[in-house]
């Protein structure tokens, strides 16, 4: 979720609530300038997930990647 840091202020609470479930990123003149995460997700996990995905043996650049794990959402 993106906020602006003026909303996020606003409404501090709410997104202290939405940051246990999804990462808050908060923007200022349309820059990101914070992250906020739970300290709960286990990110490593996450990451072990995403081994073996692509094949070593295929030569794919960043967009073709993109695309194949957009295409199996």
């Amino acid at each position: 979720m993106i906020v602006t840091a003026t909303e996020f202020k606003t409404n501090l609470g709410k997104y202290l609530e939405l940051a246990a479930a999804q990462d808050i990123f908060i923007t200022k003149n349309g820059k990101n300038i914070a992250r906020l995460t739970s300290p709960s997700v286990n990110k490593l996990a996450v990451l072990d997930k995403l081994v073996g995905i692509i094949p070593q043996e295929a030569d794919m650049d960043e967009n073709t990647v993109r695309e194949e794990r957009l295409a199996r959402q």
